[in-house]
């Protein structure tokens, strides 16, 4: 098993054990999921292929199984599979054990400020294609929230996303080189600020946030429109 196989095996077991506990119920909620899941990872697939491609980043084979699609480590495609599985329990824990979050409108003044922060970031930076790209979409999406998207959400996913950023730092440390000799993946950083959280871009927090908030945006639908 290769290490990014490990990972996911880590990042996916603990979720999927607890996904039957009678509390939170998350195997009642795979449904909508699952469509959210797919529809997100058509778009950040799509985003990795190219990216890969034009050498923005790119995976260290001594850490994968050798196995590719489109060019992509099987491991790579498995990423936009157990991080929102794993996520997305995150978030629905926070729902169950947090009654009071955020008042929406507070939380999606927040989301308006962090959105217009990132587009402004995102054009002075649009030499740099992992900045630009992912501050202008995160930032965008953010906007949305804030101003278009009513979301009654918005407060669960800013606690959601603090919550989260525990085992994105683990992850994401083992993914970069925090804790073993080498990378797993590694960055172009002549396409990055080149500020590091430890070995992390501080551009995966904000892809990271990107990645989440649209699989919750897409999940909250799909639980309101097909399986209400």
């Amino acid at each position: 098993m290769s290490l990014y196989f490990l990972l996911h095996f880590c990042t996916i077991s603990f979720p999927l054990a607890r996904s039957f506990e009678y509390r939170v119920k998350y195997y009642t909620k795979w449904a909508p999921l699952v469509l959210a899941i797919l529809i997100t990872g058509f778009v950040f697939i799509v985003w990795d292929i190219l990216f890969t491609k034009s050498g923005v980043w790119g995976f260290n084979p001594a850490y994968l199984s050798g196995f590719y699609l489109a060019n992509l480590p099987i491991e790579e495609w498995l990423f936009f599979v157990t991080v929102p599985f794993a996520s997305v329990f995150i978030y629905e824990n926070v729902i169950y054990f947090i009654r009071k979050p955020l008042k929406s409108a507070i939380a999606q003044r927040i989301m308006l400020v962090m959105g217009i922060t990132l587009v402004l970031i995102a054009i002075t930076h649009y030499d740099q294609l992992y900045t630009f790209y992912c501050f202008l979409g995160t930032g965008i999406l953010l906007i949305l929230h804030g101003t278009y998207i009513k979301a009654e959400y918005a407060g669960h996913f800013l606690i959601t996303y603090l919550f989260h950023l525990i085992p994105f730092f683990v992850v994401n440390g083992i993914l970069t080189g925090s804790f073993i000799d080498g990378q797993i993946v590694w960055y172009n950083p002549a396409e990055h600020f080149g500020i590091l959280l430890m070995t992390i871009p501080i551009e995966d927090s904000i892809y990271s946030m990107f990645l989440l908030l649209m699989n919750i945006t897409l999940y909250e639908y799909f639980k309101k429109t097909r399986f209400s």
